[in-house]
């Protein structure tokens, strides 16, 4: 999810103390857009979720996502089989293939689950799954672009099944990746863990950000502030905003409570730039950038990541 301009400028202008200015690394080519094929069809006995083809517009939902029991195992089951599209969609990752080829296997394996691929019709979003290589933060639209020696790709997967969502993501490493690039992707995985490690009812949500941005300080990689984590659970994008940087949220954690936690990191600028298909998000200086992310579940010992096999 995005945050508003206004708010995203003066979170810039408050947290952000990196040197934006720095040289880029140059040896990998700017993306392109490549051609998108046309939408797969989801058959008609998969329950669709209520955005599919409303005219309303999108954003987050107010409330937090609480659930009962029967809500909790059902957001188990979700946050699952999201788990094992993703560990799938994992295995295909290698120079030559497609992003377009990606998303059809991941449409499948979704729809033959008798879930529906959650990204499909989102805002018109026209693919079933985001994909986004090397520079691209997040928001990626599979296409034509076959994957090269030496890419990062973050592979963002959510369903909705039984009349719930579950969402998470990873970094892959296509074929040789260097060093940066395995660091980058190390310490943005770590991010998250990190994280999630500080979770627990009662707990304020900056803790969160601070986490994340004290780690990685550490390495001296900017942390994305335009995207956000969200409660998630009957609807895909609900309150609360996770914000991944340090800030002053004064908002608790609640037992019961699902929400994604995120983190977008670059090797360089954290200013992002949006393609003209109002989707695609790319570094502003074509700098490297990685993404990890978990639905989790707030337990009364912590939290409980829903989204791993």
């Amino acid at each position: 999810m995005q945050l508003s301009r206004t708010f995203s400028g003066l979170a810039d202008l408050l947290f952000n103390r990196r040197n934006l200015d720095a040289e880029p690394n140059r040896r990998r080519k700017r993306l392109r857009p490549g051609k998108v094929s046309p939408h797969r069809p989801v058959p008609d006995h998969i329950p669709r979720p209520p955005y599919v083809n409303s005219q309303k517009p999108i954003g987050i939902v107010s409330g937090p996502e609480v659930h009962d029991e029967k809500g909790i195992e059902c957001m188990r089951v979700s946050g699952r089989l999201a788990a094992q599209v993703l560990e799938y969609a994992g295995t295909l990752v290698k120079p030559g293939i497609t992003t377009d080829e990606i998303d059809k296997a991941v449409h499948q394996m979704i729809i033959d689950n008798g879930a529906y691929p959650s990204p499909l019709g989102y805002g018109g979003f026209p693919k079933s799954v985001c994909t986004s290589v090397n520079e691209c933060i997040c928001h990626g639209i599979p296409d034509s672009r076959a994957l090269e020696d030496g890419d990062t790709i973050n592979i963002d997967v959510t369903v909705y099944l039984n009349g719930y969502h579950g969402d998470t993501s990873a970094t892959f490493f296509c074929g040789d990746v260097d060093d940066e690039a395995r660091n980058l992707v190390k310490v943005t995985k770590d991010c998250l863990h990190k994280a999630i490690s500080v979770c627990a009812p009662g707990m304020e949500y900056k803790k969160i950000g601070k986490t994340i941005q004290d780690h990685a300080d550490r390495y001296n990689y900017g942390v994305v502030r335009q995207f956000v984590g969200h409660g998630i659970g009957r609807v895909f994008h609900a309150d609360p905003v996770v914000l991944h940087y340090r800030n002053n949220d004064h908002g608790r954690m609640v037992l019961n409570q699902t929400f994604t936690i995120e983190p977008m990191l670059t090797i360089g600028s954290i200013n992002p730039v949006m393609w003209d298909d109002n989707w695609t998000i790319v570094t502003e200086d074509g700098s490297l950038s990685a993404q990890f992310e978990h639905t989790i579940l707030i337990t009364r010992d912590g939290a409980e990541i829903l989204t791993q096999c």
